[in-house]
């Protein structure tokens, strides 16, 4: 089943779902989880310095078999460390990955950079104009890092990853204004969060309720899940998310398939939403 695509300010396509390798992966081998999230239909690999497990996540691409042409590669950069630059941040990263290049390079975490984020951009430029990274984005940006690195940018970033799902939704709403003023992707981490860190909580109703719609309707299963990962493929957010469990990987892939929220159940999920301001990351 091929995985739809978003097209980025830069013309390049994105897979909208990524198969994580934080969380649970971090510090830990992923090659044998990468290759089961590779042979049950991810195709976007969303990696980063900062989880210390490059090296397997490569592994796991080369033990796949799929050609590096068939998959999409996320990398992060994490704190520099003295003399470092981007570049040379991610010509590190290539060499654990087994990759001569990645297709998306965010700037993980803007607070490493406080002072420096524009020298930084900077160099995330020069890895897109050298190829070593097909598109540059950026993660857990808000509105004020944004105006520290457009002014004078040879490129806008293509991305910016947050976490996203209804309880951080109205809050989020600058952000995403500005992203659409500057055509950048909105992608997803921690979307399904409200239901397995906080359950109980306002939206639980309202999930249960649309689930039992879209599962009529379908006459398949659906799951709580798939109605949260629903929400955020309708408003063309790239979704990164993950599992141990080959079950789960195909659940999130198979969100494409469950039926579209109407207009008043997305609003029932946002106005649920906005009882509770809960971050989890």
């Amino acid at each position: 089943m091929a995985i739809s695509t978003l097209t980025l300010n830069d013309g390049n396509q994105v897979p909208w779902i990524a198969f994580g390798t934080g969380t649970a992966l971090y510090q830990q081998d992923a090659q044998n989880t990468v290759e089961t999230a590779i042979a049950n239909g991810f195709t976007h690999l969303d990696g980063a310095q900062m989880y210390e497990n490059e090296e397997s996540l490569g592994a796991g691409i080369k033990a796949s078999g799929m050609p590096r042409s068939a998959l999409f590669v996320t990398t992060k950069l994490h704190r520099l460390q003295p003399g470092q630059t981007a570049k040379t941040a991610l010509q590190v990263s290539l060499k654990k990955l087994g990759l001569e290049y990645v297709d998306l390079y965010l700037v993980h975490v803007p607070g490493d950079h406080a002072g420096h984020l524009k020298e930084v951009w900077k160099s995330m430029e020069e890895c897109k104009r050298e190829g070593l990274s097909k598109s540059i984005g950026v993660s857990n940006f808000e509105v004020e890092h944004f105006e520290e690195i457009l002014e004078g940018a040879e490129f806008s970033p293509s991305v910016n990853q947050i976490e996203i799902h209804p309880y951080v939704w109205k809050s989020l709403q600058p952000v995403i204004a500005l992203h659409k003023q500057h055509n950048i992707i909105t992608s997803s981490f921690g979307g399904l969060s409200p239901l397995f860190r906080a359950p109980g909580g306002p939206l639980d109703p309202v999930i249960e309720k649309i689930r039992a719609r879209l599962e009529s309707t379908r006459g398949e299963p659906v799951s709580a899940g798939h109605v949260l990962n629903k929400w955020l493929e309708q408003y063309g957010i790239l979704v990164v998310t993950t599992s141990s469990k080959a079950d789960r990987m195909r659940e999130y892939l198979d969100t494409t398939n469950v039926p579209r929220l109407t207009a008043e159940e997305i609003e029932w999920i946002e106005n649920a939403g906005a009882q509770r301001h809960q971050k989890f990351f």
